[in-house]
């Protein structure tokens, strides 16, 4: 039986060994922040800092004030600071937040993409490539703060029932994969310009600055976008032709009338566009597949398009034995055959919903808390949200990985108590110098689950 000391032990090494494996330890994703402080008063290094929000997060500790109560003026924890950072003891949760609320928040949020730019050039992620070449990028919205009054100057604002509320919205594009990864790779913050905006920003707008932005910093990357079908329309269609970009979008009866028209009209004449395959542990899901390839479409700008629609009819028993049926359909710019429609469908289609699962719903129900105001200040708070998405793909690839399942073969359980774990091993067992110099010299591959 392993004891206590040697699973806290294991437990650290696989952080340690992780982050050092992928992206050089600590200090290495923080390297590219510039420090705005006087050097002459500086107690704690910058990237101590930043160490010390994601560590709240992977902790899912839930508050700014935790950081104070878990981690300061605790032995083990103030040895296991020196030991990874070189700094006497761990920052109080207010001088983190007056040290973010100085950075430039664009210099945190490409700490952030460099993170998925090394996963990718690195070749973790290639294994889950949509048809062997796209990596599929997840674009959607999430409400993430809510106040009943004006927080600042950018708030949203909604009135109903004679009563306004203030809230703020990001818009995020995941990478996301087969296996369960949800990677942030950008973000873009939905607000207003001001107080007193003529016309609100949303989600659109929020769109094609991202696109925009995602193109300059990626512009050989392979990209399939998976929309939903707010975003099934003209200007996205052109926007991905000029980009060089595929796309899956959600395609609603209420969207876009004349291609769902076109698609039933052209169906009886294709019947050998149909496919039945079966899935599933017993090949109990059944899925019937029928598509269109091309059809054209003129928007009302009076720009052409030839796009594609396939469908997928899927029906599979529930719990209690009843056959249930769903229905799904997408607008896409791939050419469909039969070879590749089940992979568009559920690796590229059908996957979207894991910015919703293994993304919004882990960061805001997981533990992570991600609808907590961290901070007052309008850049603190940007800055806290940065760095939740690191400690999110940190959790991932430690999750998923071998280094966890070869340490602990029986699991430890859900991921909120491994993030229970990794804070009583950080706050009762010390780290030595020597121990991480044996960790980082310690050669070993990681491997991750194939299946979600």
């Amino acid at each position: 039986m392993v004891s206590h000391e040697a699973a806290k032990y294991s437990l650290l090494k696989v952080l340690v060994s992780t982050v050092s494996h992928f992206f050089g330890g600590f200090g290495s994703i923080f390297g590219g922040l510039t420090d705005p402080r006087d050097p002459n008063r500086i107690t704690y290094p910058l990237y101590a800092l930043a160490f010390a929000g994601v560590w709240m997060y992977l902790c899912r500790l839930g508050s700014r004030r935790q950081i104070a109560h878990q981690f300061r003026n605790n032995g083990p924890s103030s040895a296991n600071i020196q030991t990874l950072l070189g700094v006497a003891d761990f920052p109080h949760g207010d001088t983190v937040n007056n040290a973010y609320s100085r950075l430039a928040v664009e210099e945190v949020q490409e700490c952030m993409t460099t993170l998925s730019e090394r996963l990718i050039r690195n070749k973790v992620l290639y294994p889950y490539r949509l048809l062997d070449r796209y990596f599929v990028v997840a674009i959607d919205g999430s409400g993430i703060l809510t106040f009943s009054k004006r927080h600042c100057e950018h708030c949203l604002t909604r009135t109903y029932a004679g009563k306004t509320l203030y809230y703020h919205h990001v818009l995020e594009a995941k990478l996301v994969t087969s296996n369960g990864f949800c990677f942030s790779l950008m973000s873009e913050f939905i607000e207003n310009p001001g107080e007193n905006p003529t016309k609100q920003d949303c989600e659109i707008k929020a769109f094609y600055r991202l696109a925009e932005r995602l193109k300059a910093r990626f512009p050989r990357l392979p990209i399939c976008l998976s929309l939903d079908g707010l975003f099934a329309g003209g200007p996205t269609f052109a926007l991905c032709e000029r980009y060089h970009w595929k796309y899956v979008i959600v395609l609603t009866e209420q969207d876009l009338p004349s291609v769902n028209r076109e698609f039933e009209a052209l169906l009886p004449l294709c019947p050998e566009n149909r496919l039945l395959f079966h899935t599933g542990p017993k090949g109990e899901i059944v899925q019937q597949y029928r598509w269109v390839d091309p059809i054209f479409y003129t928007d009302s700008n009076k720009q052409d398009h030839t796009v594609s629609v396939l469908e997928c009819v899927e029906s599979k028993p529930d719990r209690g034995g009843m056959i249930k049926t769903t229905r799904f359909k997408w607008v896409t710019n791939h050419t469909l055959t039969s070879k590749n429609v089940i992979p568009l469908a559920n690796q590229g289609g059908r996957i979207r919903w894991k910015i919703e699962n293994e993304g919004f719903n882990v960061q805001k129900n997981g533990g992570f808390e991600l609808e907590h105001a961290y901070s007052k200040d309008e850049t603190a708070g940007k800055v806290f949200y940065y760095l939740l998405q690191i400690a999110c793909i940190l959790a991932q690839l430690i999750e998923k990985g071998s280094l966890l399942r070869d340490a602990f073969p029986k699991g430890v359980g859900s991921a909120k108590n491994l993030a229970f774990r990794l804070l009583e091993a950080w706050r009762n067992f010390c780290l030595t110098p020597l121990a991480l110099e044996e960790i980082l010299t310690t050669r070993f591959q990681i491997r991750f689950d194939d299946t979600s």
